[in-house]
């Protein structure tokens, strides 16, 4: 069983990449709400989406259909 950031679904690149944006830009709008704790929240969940989707993922092999 693969953990959930190595899905299939994550593969292509914009895919990782609007996950990261999506908390960053909730992140700004938090911030600029006054609510600095939901703010850091999403700062720290657009850092574990970096760690996971950049620096730890590994693309799922493709099967080898050799006939």
């Amino acid at each position: 069983m693969t953990p959930d950031s190595q899905h299939p679904f994550f593969r292509p690149l914009w895919r990782r990449v609007a996950v990261v944006a999506a908390c960053l830009f909730w992140a700004a709008l938090e911030f600029a709400a006054g609510a600095s704790a939901w703010g850091i929240t999403a700062l720290a969940l657009a850092a574990y989406a970096v760690w996971q989707f950049f620096f730890r993922y590994v693309p799922p092999q493709e099967p080898d259909n050799k006939e």
